[in-house]
């Protein structure tokens, strides 16, 4: 088993370390505290220097800024954070009357193949850590300037950025229990969203391990003919499974699921798909959320105007259907999961290649 990075660490673990060190318990919860502000062992000022000194030969699994994109419409601000082993990874701070929300990635790349998405387009080169994942909360903490409580930078987390959460479940699992940490970042499960493409055993499994997180399901498209063209999952998990996972979440916890529906251009924002679409989710305790796609170049698919999302939201709510459109956000800083990234790696490549050639003269 792979050594767990320090960020990871839950405090229970943290004793564990530090009695097998002889070192008193509470400095178990003050590194916990100051790991969950991103602190590297350096800044934790109130630990012995012995102590900080022995904490930094360990891994620490954090994040920091690499580079920033803030939207001139709407204020959102798209993020790079470089991992230590040099990995770029997304995230998008969203800003809303009731707070912000960061979406964050739970993968360095995506292995789903989903037809929509630029994430997917490289394939997944590893799995995020949860202590990664905290550290993009901390690095936006620190980049925003705001600390914890009234006011803190980041008020709710979705995990709906590059990656499909549930194939990195244990992980995921993990920083949504240490995120959630009343001594640590004390964010609210009811603030915390996940979204799944579909692996329905691990929604049952997510049923009873982490009930009090909002469930989003990314549809897409209301049967298995085009759901199969648009999310290669749909294969192993079909529609009707996936609305039974989905209503069985509903159930078992009381709350809504939320379907998240991408309208694509001339594909699947029909009038007779959104008939379809509210005759399979009907029954289910549920909320449409329906996404005009942020294009991506590579795909050659296009979205849908404000109107034409409007519109099929109405034929959604006359049929009983709860459904609203979201509001476009960072469509002129490549808004879209994996676009950011995809391009700063390609910059990076282009000037690798131009340094060698240069070199080999």
């Amino acid at each position: 088993m792979a050594e767990m990075d320090l960020c990871s660490m839950y405090l229970t673990e943290l004793e564990a370390l530090f009695a097998a060190w002889s070192e008193p318990k509470f400095r178990a919860k003050q590194v916990f505290s100051w790991l969950s502000r991103g602190a590297r062992p350096c800044e934790m000022t109130n630990l012995p220097r012995a102590l900080r000194e022995r904490l930094e030969t360990l891994t620490f699994g954090s994040a920091v800024l690499y580079d920033k994109r803030i939207s001139q419409k709407d204020g959102t601000a798209k993020h790079l954070f470089e991992l230590e082993d040099k990995n770029l990874v997304e995230g998008v701070l969203m800003r809303y009357r009731y707070g912000n929300t960061l979406c964050i990635s739970t993968q360095v790349g995506c292995k789903m193949g989903c037809a929509f998405c630029a994430s997917t387009l490289e394939g997944c080169v590893r799995n995020l850590t949860a202590g990664e994942m905290l550290g993009f909360l901390s690095a936006v903490e620190r980049d925003e300037g705001r600390g914890e409580g009234h006011g803190r930078a980041v008020t709710n987390v979705v995990l709906m950025g590059s990656g499909e959460p549930l194939d990195n479940y244990d992980n995921v699992v993990r920083f949504l229990r240490l995120v959630s940490d009343k001594d640590g970042k004390n964010i609210s499960p009811r603030n915390i969203s996940l979204s799944t493409c579909g692996l329905v055993p691990e929604i049952y499994r997510f049923i009873e391990e982490a009930p009090h997180v909002t469930l989003s399901v990314s549809l897409h498209a209301p049967n298995d003919a085009l759901r199969d063209k648009l999310m290669p999952i749909n294969r192993r998990y079909p529609v009707a499974a996936l609305l039974e996972a989905a209503n069985a979440y509903a159930l078992k916890t009381g709350r809504r699921v939320v379907f998240e529906y991408a309208l694509i251009g001339g594909l699947n924002d029909g009038r007779i798909h959104a008939d379809e679409l509210s005759d399979r989710v009907r029954g289910i305790n549920c909320h449409v959320n329906l996404i005009p796609l942020n294009p991506v170049p590579e795909r050659g698919l296009e979205g849908v105007t404000r109107e034409r999302a409007e519109a099929f939201a109405a034929w959604l709510s006359r049929r009983g259907v709860s459904a609203t459109v979201r509001r476009e956000m960072g469509t002129d800083i490549e808004g879209a999961c994996g676009q950011l990234r995809r391009r700063v790696l390609k910059e990076i490549t282009a000037e690798a290649e131009t340094q060698g050639k240069g070199a080999g003269q």
